[in-house]
């Protein structure tokens, strides 16, 4: 059977898991208009642009009939981040861009599963097929639920009884009528850990229950994908979080059971996982780019990585061992760089002098 060898060629690809979701996602649609209505997508117009084709594959990509999704582990073995939360001095970095950019190891492996699927069906079939990675619009945590990889958490994101919720999701839109997985039952129950340890208390608490976060909110929107100042209130709430955040997931206790990842590309680089923002913050531009060459951090710009970090050093309690070496980095910085960095330097300053 098709599907089943599909499969298999995904786990020997290195893939956690594969599944398959037919198309029909109108059950979704509701939730999607009303999440953009509300602005909670904040600056990323890109997930509004596309309307509903976000949750109509058929519309998206012509032709498509099923959908193949895959999981793929990353958790590194990296230093505790429990450890590097509690060190203020400490900068953290989301665990999932500690390694390699998975946007690229992602497309690898599954234009690698697309071309054997081509090999075996043969031209005949007249095979087509779109790879996504968290590169297009797509509702990729409601495919990967529907075809049984896991049950969307209450943090909203895809949540897996044996692995927790420390992978990354890929799909391949395909014109091939396989037959569709079953979705798996919902084990969150009661537990908010999640939505209780949000810093900013970036999730929607509503009647109509859980699953709603107001991304304007969310440190990991904040200090990646927006793109201009902070919003006062929430500076001293990041810490030192510079780049994403994981506290929604180490809360939970399925990830008690996530395991280490296999693969190679996601190994910690250039000490990441416990670099300090002092040393961080004094990396030039070339710095930057050279050593951030293949990560997914490269995105945001050498710009929004000193505006990430002057605000972790400005969340640096004046009675910290690393106080008096933030404010001469911060120093050191205030006749050069672009109004955005400069306004949350001074920021910092006035936190750790005042």
């Amino acid at each position: 059977m098709l599907a089943t060898t599909i499969k298999a060629w995904g786990r020997e690809l290195g893939f956690a898991e594969i599944g398959i979701a037919h198309v029909d996602l109108s059950h979704a649609e509701a939730g999607l208009l009303k999440w953009l209505a509300a602005g909670y997508h904040g600056e990323m117009d890109y997930m509004a642009r596309h309307g509903l084709a976000r949750a109509r594959p058929a519309e998206l990509v012509p032709g498509t009939v099923s959908v193949i999704t895959a999981r793929l582990d990353y958790k590194p073995d990296a230093a505790d981040a429990g450890d590097n939360l509690d060190d203020a001095g400490r900068a953290y970095v989301s665990r999932y861009a500690l390694g390699r950019d998975y946007h690229k190891v992602l497309r690898n492996k599954l234009q690698q599963l697309a071309d054997r699927i081509n090999a075996e069906v043969g031209p005949e079939s007249d095979f087509h097929y779109r790879a996504f990675t968290d590169s297009a619009p797509v509702m990729e945590v409601e495919l990967a639920a529907m075809s049984g990889l896991g049950w969307r958490g209450k943090h909203t994101l895809l949540l897996n009884r044996s692995a927790g919720s420390f992978f990354f999701l890929g799909e391949l839109f395909t014109n091939l009528p396989l037959p569709a997985d079953q979705p798996v039952s919902n084990h969150c129950g009661t537990c908010q850990a999640c939505l209780d340890i949000c810093p900013t208390q970036a999730f929607v608490r509503t009647d109509e229950g859980p699953h709603v976060l107001d991304a304007k909110r969310c440190i990991s929107y904040l200090t990646i994908e927006l793109k201009g100042s902070i919003p006062l209130e929430l500076r001293p709430l990041i810490g030192n979080r510079v780049y994403g955040c994981d506290d929604c997931q180490l809360a939970c206790p399925w990830n008690r059971f996530a395991p280490q990842t296999k693969e190679e590309s996601f190994k910690v680089r250039h000490g990441l996982d416990q670099a300090t923002l002092v040393e961080l913050f004094a990396w030039t531009e070339a710095e930057f780019l050279q050593r951030m060459e293949g990560s997914a951090i490269r995105r945001i710009g050498h710009e929004r990585w000193l505006r990430n970090l002057a605000v972790g050093l400005g969340n640096i309690p004046a009675d910290h061992p690393a106080a008096a070496a933030a404010i001469a980095a911060l120093q050191a910085r205030k006749n050069e760089g672009s109004e955005l960095v400069l306004e949350h330097v001074e920021w910092a300053l006035q936190r750790l002098t005042a």
